[in-house]
């Protein structure tokens, strides 16, 4: 075991971020030793991102999912505010996602004959349905992985003292003034030491972002809170609620 049970919460999340540290840094022995320790969470977050059972040895989907969880440990980084397996949790989910999209996209590249398939009963069944059912299915993953999202965007703003509610009639009306807020935002996410102070100041870096983009002081307190929600989404995980930003 990584973690004697008597440890508090805190401590764990402690040890397990040294132990990350040591991996990203190149310590195959500590990544293999996180690789074992957290089988049971990868086969849990499969089953919960396929709505069924994942064996180990069986289903493909428990080895995407550990790949998953293996990038997961190169990929996380602890000063954006979320927990890792929190984070580990979205990449398996996501990497499912894409595993059952290029499933389908397969199906439809295979000849209409080889969908005239019977079942164990010999009873014939329609590729029609096949290719339905899985766009169903991909459909209701996605829209999972959005609400999973969404709930942990709305958990971060909290921090800033920002609700999703307000955000609506935040966001600035004119088309003009709404892409310069997109892009002011996108400056500080691609800007470490922006990023880095909105994170921890929970507040704009004013001062060297009217030097950096040439917007007046007063135009960027007046957007503040959609400055910030926009540079939050790109900042942090959320690849499908950056579809929203245009």
């Amino acid at each position: 075991m990584l973690f004697p049970f008597h440890r508090n919460r805190k401590e764990e999340q402690g040890d397990l971020g040294e132990l990350l540290a040591k991996a990203k840094a190149g310590d195959a022995g500590v990544r293999d030793q996180i690789l074992r320790q957290y089988l049971p969470f990868v086969a849990k977050s499969a089953s919960k991102a396929s709505s069924r059972y994942i064996s180990r040895e069986e289903d493909d989907e428990f080895s995407i999912a550990l790949a998953a969880f293996n990038e997961a440990i190169d990929r996380y980084d602890g000063s954006r505010g979320s927990s890792f397996l929190g984070f580990a949790d979205t990449v398996i989910r996501r990497r499912l996602i894409d595993y059952f999209r290029s499933k389908e996209l397969r199906i439809r590249d295979i000849p209409m004959a080889e969908f005239e398939l019977e079942d164990e009963e010999e009873h014939p069944y329609n590729w029609i349905e096949v290719r339905k059912s899985l766009e169903a299915y991909e459909a209701q993953q996605i829209e999972a992985a959005r609400r999973e999202e969404i709930e942990r965007f709305s958990a971060w703003l909290a921090e800033f003292g920002i609700t999703l509610e307000e955000l609506v009639d935040l966001s600035p009306k004119h088309a003009d003034a709404r892409w310069n807020a997109i892009q002011v935002a996108k400056v500080i996410a691609s800007k470490p030491e922006f990023s880095d102070y909105l994170i921890q100041k929970k507040a704009l870096p004013l001062k060297d972002l009217v030097e950096e983009v040439g917007v007046s002081r007063k135009t960027l307190e007046r957007q503040r809170k959609y400055i910030i929600a926009i540079a939050l989404i790109l900042i942090g995980d959320f690849e499908l609620l950056r579809d929203y930003i245009v």
